[in-house]
């Protein structure tokens, strides 16, 4: 049994408030997905393709129409602790430190907890995304790449099964990207967390995943193959494009999402596009 699964599920959001199906958007179409437990898995598709809605339907803030999500065979029924997830707007609130955010969050899913142990917690994920420094600091004396720590912190520190990542690194410059992608696979390797992940960057999903998947352009976007990564962690930004493997998975994730663009067969000018999908 699969640990986090999508059973053919379909979704829909209607126009202008109308009511029949005729004036409705289909955004996802039969999606199904199986993901085994520490898994870290990328779904990659252009803006607009529906990935902040499918990670939106795994997080429980919004209901399929058809289909179901099943987390350790139970299925999804709302928004749970068990189901962390990190938007890339950070989502801070502003009045509160770096502390205060975090410790508000295992406050919340661990209302039990002594005091003492939530701040142990709170410190320990604090630490753990290089922040201990700034613990004391408001969200607007951080840069954007220290808010996204936070975020991820926060996310971190509720002790989910399952951590979700709305494109967390979209908004950043290139190089603190590349440096949180780093922090991330670290981390990851640390926690051994089941990481969902969305992205638009197809290099960054290579870097960071074991298993890839494309989504097709809507309407009605459907799931393409998983593509495998082999090259064992950690992996090297640096060796990585230099890797047979590396040169494989690009191929094949860039060939299905011009195939699903076009609506022709992949071809060799596919290995071409670029790795960020706009």
């Amino acid at each position: 049994m699969a640990f986090l699964e999508i059973r053919g599920v379909n979704k829909s959001f209607r126009l202008n408030g109308k009511t029949n199906s005729a004036s409705s958007l289909p955004v996802l179409r039969d999606i199904n997905l199986a993901i085994d437990e520490r898994e870290f898995v990328c779904i990659v598709g252009r803006s607009g393709a529906g990935k902040t809605t499918l990670i939106s339907l795994i997080a429980g803030l919004i209901e399929p129409d058809q289909g179901e999500i099943l987390l350790e065979g139970k299925p999804i029924q709302g928004p749970g602790p068990e189901r962390g997830i990190v938007f890339q707007n950070y989502s801070l609130l502003p009045w509160m430190s770096v502390f205060e955010n975090v410790h508000l969050a295992v406050d919340a899913v661990a209302p039990t907890l002594g005091e003492k142990e939530k701040r142990e917690r709170t410190e320990h994920y604090i630490n753990l995304v290089n922040l201990g420094a700034a613990k004391g600091k408001k969200p607007r004396e951080l840069s954007g790449g220290m808010k996204q720590r936070v975020a991820v912190a926060r996310g971190l520190a509720m002790d989910p099964k399952v951590l979700l990542l709305d494109e967390p690194f979209s908004a950043l410059d290139a190089l603190t990207r590349g440096t949180l992608q780093e922090e991330l696979a670290r981390i990851w390797i640390g926690t051994q967390k089941t990481v969902v992940m969305i992205t638009n960057d197809i290099d960054e999903a290579i870097l960071l995943a074991d298993s890839i998947y494309t989504l097709a352009s809507g309407p009605g976007a459907t799931l393409g193959p998983a593509a495998r990564v082999e090259t064992p962690h950690p992996r090297s930004r640096s060796q990585l494009g230099r890797e047979p493997g590396y040169q494989r998975v690009r191929r094949e994730t860039v060939s299905v999402l011009v195939s699903a663009r076009s609506g022709q067969g992949g071809t060799s000018s596919a290995a071409s596009g670029k790795a960020q999908l706009n």
